[in-house]
């Protein structure tokens, strides 16, 4: 597979990855130093169960868990603060992990401070807390001297080792789950959505047998690997008194979809049978919009009900690959084919749609809110709330202001998580992720692209500036290293991700988290990739927004109405500040708008991922055992992950909950009587290295350049 040139003005973007927060604490890091030059004298950090917090010197200011450049021999002091009064001490560990150079009393009162003198020597590696030695962990690398030398120690990780966590498995009696929702009701139950037809209620007494709802008679037929299927649930804020909800599955074409097109889109509401709710009625289905879908995959499916009582629908861009072939439409940019993420004038597919489901008219199942940015815009779909996107896949993720993480599938190299805002525009298929793309060289990025939609695309949206995600990752270490840093090799100071450098081929986007019962997971965002390699089971992350670029006054990034950066800008060109509308404001209120109230454009860079290091008998070498393809969470705010055991519609599906990795038991909670979840099986002889070949000519042409797409999260040939 043929890597970005770095040299090139490809990604224009670029410098969001040579931001130095962005490649410190582990978040998408080059082999390079966490500071340029070595630290001397004296060290200030702030204590919080979340992580430590750069605050001097200058190179280590507000960094987590800051990467501390020493000089052998000098005499250091260090004095850090309790932020949180929880109990916090500073230990300097030893490389053989039993000697500690030096190790304190518990601090638990709020700002309490705690002095520590030592001298560096060679031997020291790491430093943590010792209550909470996962998330308050950092490096410890030595210079020449402090005019800033060669290190003696490198480290070429490109993803950090985030904290130990447990996986409880649920129930393992599912097929290919894809998301699990709750409803805003008194009733302790959790709804999990199968991608084969059903809705599964859980609930003390473990899953039900009989499903809550069973559509299987209204989806397409399914091939062995397909996107297709019942892909989304959202609860009526007033499910508890009205019983209304909304499902989003793939249906066999309608009337009014083109006969060479695959399938229908389907939007519809349900009610349930009875003034306890306890099933839905099959006969109630209300259908609420219907799109036609070109390709069989890219169908994203999530949708969710915002804060502000509307419903948000995802839809992906119409499949094939690249964004081109049958369906997809001519945009403004005519270096690429095709556009359907571009297009606001003729589908609905590649954004994120935004409706009112509690009035409707004559010509609509449904309102159109008075703010989505298109409605006075003529010629335009007012149902639009943001656009710019490939394959959304995974949940919404909203803080109680209405803004939220949204999880993107990519196409040939990056993968990532964009924060949406009103009328943003993400850059799909002018760009994958932050970097240029080609339509007729998707792994060899062009040298150049634009920043903003151009004055050809007309009012209301030249001028629109493309926005960056503010989570990102590439499939391979060596897309990176190949862009111009220069690697130890397999034998560096860093850890690997994986076999050849692999990180993953198709993200699967989760939630903040919102829980009380894991402090590591305090402040971040959860989400996962689907599959490591393409064959192998999947990964689970963490993203911490960047330190001190939050709108709190501390910086630590914990309160989740705070979290939200900016898109990351390398020149202000996509900068957006809240309150103030963008130097590309438009007459019809396309502007860019972020909403959080009182914060201020950062561009400081991406947010740095962890691994999370998983347990459990539902787990192996710190990953889930199965692929993941999705992630729910509870009225307690705690998360689960959704896996299967093959990339078919036909393997063994399992829900795990998230817990602290003490808690990791042996039995499966209310399911006593089932088994751990399998590992993925192994593909057949036929398959490529990827995946499975597409078994028809037709899938193979759907299929493009991709191979074997799973439920929205697809693999490419490599």
């Amino acid at each position: 597979m043929t890597r970005n040139d770095d040299s090139k003005r490809a990604t224009s973007r670029r410098t969001v990855l040579r931001s130095t927060a962005a490649l410190s604490v582990a978040g998408l890091a080059l082999p390079a130093a966490a500071q340029e030059d070595a630290i001397t004298g004296e060290i200030e950090l702030g204590g919080r169960t979340s992580g430590w917090l750069g605050v001097s010197p200058e190179p280590i200011a507000d960094e987590r868990n800051p990467t501390l450049q020493l000089v052998a021999g000098e005499e250091y002091t260090l004095t850090w603060e309790n932020q949180d009064g929880a109990g916090h001490n500073f230990i300097i560990e030893g490389e053989s992990e039993e000697e500690n150079y030096v190790a304190t009393d518990v601090l638990a009162d709020a700002g309490e401070t705690q002095t520590v003198e030592f001298t560096a020597e060679e031997g020291m590696s790491t430093y943590y807390c010792g209550p909470h030695p996962q998330s308050m962990r950092g490096d410890i690398e030595f210079v020449d001297d402090a005019a800033g030398g060669e290190e003696t120690g490198q480290s070429d990780q490109l993803i950090g080792e985030g904290p130990a966590v447990g996986l409880e498995t649920v129930t393992d009696e599912l097929t290919a789950p894809v998301t699990l929702q709750v409803a805003d009701e008194e009733a302790d139950r959790r709804f999990i959505v199968d991608q084969t037809g059903y809705i599964y209620v859980h609930d003390e007494d473990g899953l039900r047998e009989e499903p809550f709802l069973d559509i299987t008679d209204q989806l397409i037929e399914f091939q062995d690997f397909d996107e297709r299927g019942l892909l989304g649930l959202a609860f009526h804020p007033d499910f508890e008194e009205n019983g209304r909800f909304f499902v989003r599955y793939s249906s066999p074409p309608r009337e009014g979809t083109p006969e060479e097109y695959d399938h229908t889109f389907v939007l519809s509401e349900f009610r349930t049978a009875g003034d306890d709710h306890q099933m839905a009625d099959p006969d109630s289905e209300r259908t609420i919009l219907e799109i036609p879908e070109p390709q069989f995959n890219h169908n994203s499916g999530t949708i969710a009900f915002g804060p502000d009582g509307y419903l948000y629908v995802a839809t992906g861009d119409g499949g094939g690959a690249n964004d081109t072939d049958e369906g997809h439409v001519e945009d403004w940019y005519d270096d690429n084919e095709g556009g359907n993420g571009q297009d606001t004038e003729e589908t609905l597919l590649g954004g994120v749609l935004r409706l009112d489901i509690d009035v409707e008219s004559d010509e609509r199942a449904y309102g159109i809110p008075d703010d989505n940015p298109l409605v006075d815009a003529e010629g335009h779909r007012d149902e639009y709330y943001a656009w710019g996107m490939r394959n959304p896949w995974g949940e919404f993720s909203f803080t109680g202001e209405g803004e939220f993480l949204l999880a993107d599938v990519g196409q040939e190299l990056f993968e990532s998580v964009n924060h949406v805002q009103r009328g943003g525009n993400y850059s799909w298929n002018v760009k994958e992720g932050a970097h240029c793309f080609s339509t007729e060289s998707p792994t060899e990025p062009p040298e150049d692209c634009p920043d903003e939609v151009s004055e050809d695309a007309g009012d209301p949206r030249a001028g629109e500036p493309l926005l960056d995600p503010v989570i990102e990752y590439p499939h391979e270490r060596g897309i990176l290293e190949s862009d111009g840093a220069e690697s130890e090799g397999e034998d560096g100071g860093g850890e690997d991700t994986g076999d050849d450098g692999a990180i993953g081929v198709s993200i699967t986007g989760g939630h903040l988290y919102e829980g009380d019962e894991i402090d590591e997971l305090e402040g971040t965002y959860v989400f996962g990739d689907w599959s490591q390699d393409g064959e192998g089971p999947g990964t689970l992350f963490l993203a911490r927004p960047q330190a001190g670029a939050t709108d709190g006054d501390d910086g630590d990034g914990d309160d989740l109405e705070d979290m939200f950066l900016d898109p990351p800008t390398d020149d202000g060109g996509n900068e957006t500040e809240t309150g103030n509308e963008t130097a590309n404001e438009t007459e019809t209120g396309t502007e860019t708008e972020s909403d959080a109230g009182g914060g201020t454009t950062t561009g400081d860079g991406l947010w740095p991922i962890e691994q999370l290091q998983v347990e459990g008998e539902a787990a192996e070498d710190g990953r889930p055992t199965q692929l993941v393809y999705g992630f729910g969470r509870d009225a307690d705010g705690e998360l689960y992950v959704l896996t299967t055991s093959t990339p078919t519609v036909e393997g063994d599906g399992a829900v795990h909950r998230i817990v602290p990795a003490d808690e990791t038991g042996g039995e499966t909670a209310g399911d006593d009587e089932s088994e751990t979840a399998d590992e993925p099986e192994p593909a057949e002889e036929n398959e490529t290295e990827v995946e499975r070949e597409p078994e028809t000519e037709a899938e193979a042409e759907a299929n493009g350049n991709e191979t074997n797409e799973t439920t929205g999260n697809e693999t490419t040939e490599s």
